[in-house]
């Protein structure tokens, strides 16, 4: 709980009248310089946060339940909070390398008690993931064979859909095409890693070529039934701006 400032001074007064010595214990902690480690730690921006996680965190030290998952700590906990409020039935993740991420969705939806991820990908060896809800598919994710198998799975379903497979604009824009239909009213298809069209070539996120986030602005204009919902970016620094679009018809 934070404390109102004016009550702080209150209390700082009164300890000064009762306890001179304790004051002046108070006064060097409220006066004293930040430890200098964390302070050039807190001092970071959140354009160097995002790299630096990116860099240095994401691709070797990023784990869950021993996989290492490819993910935004801080956007996998919305992800939590977006399913406890759907309550999906299937949960299609479109590339899940080594499974990381599917692990995680899956023990998410055994804490609900309901739903199965429904994971596609072209490339199985990398795979670690191993759970009773989990159901791979694989073969690219715009073959026909693949898209009717995942048919299959979310036919009569509640569904939700992540998209983190190819990052160029046309191969998500045509995913996102493909599989918006296992997308219910008021569930979510989060189209993931926009971070990169924000970030310059070169600076260690940024890359020439258009993305994830130019695919969603085209989508949306094509799709008035999506809307983004940004409210899903409420902790800022996320690895997917305006990816998380919500299916409102």
């Amino acid at each position: 709980m934070v404390v109102p400032v004016a009550k702080r001074y209150r209390e700082a007064f009164h300890l000064l009248l009762e306890d001179p010595s304790r004051f002046a214990r108070y006064l060097r902690r409220l006066l004293g310089p930040m430890r200098p480690d964390y302070r050039r730690r807190f001092r970071m921006s959140l354009r160097r946060w995002l790299l630096y996680h990116h860099k240095e965190i994401h691709h070797d030290q990023c784990h869950w339940m021993g996989v290492r998952a490819l993910k935004n700590p801080l956007d996998a906990w919305v992800y939590q909070e977006i399913l406890h409020e759907v309550q999906p039935d299937v949960v299609v993740e479109i590339g899940s390398n080594e499974g990381g991420s599917t692990l995680f969705l899956a023990h998410l939806l055994e804490i609900i008690g309901k739903g199965l991820v429904v994971s596609v990908d072209i490339d199985r060896s990398r795979f670690q993931a191993s759970h009773d809800r989990i159901v791979t598919v694989t073969g690219d994710s715009s073959a026909e064979a693949t898209i009717r198998q995942v048919a299959d799975l979310c036919e009569g379903k509640r569904g939700l859909v992540i998209h983190d497979s190819n990052h160029n604009k046309e191969p998500v824009l045509r995913d996102l095409r493909t599989y918006e239909r296992f997308v219910s009213v008021g569930s979510y298809l989060i189209v993931e890693d926009g971070i990169l069209d924000l970030f310059r070539p070169g600076d260690g996120l940024g890359w020439f070529a258009e993305g994830p986030l130019a695919a969603v602005e085209q989508f949306v204009r094509e799709r008035p039934d999506f809307r983004i919902d940004s409210t899903r970016e409420k902790y800022v620094m996320t690895y997917n701006p305006r990816g998380f679009l919500r299916r409102v018809s």
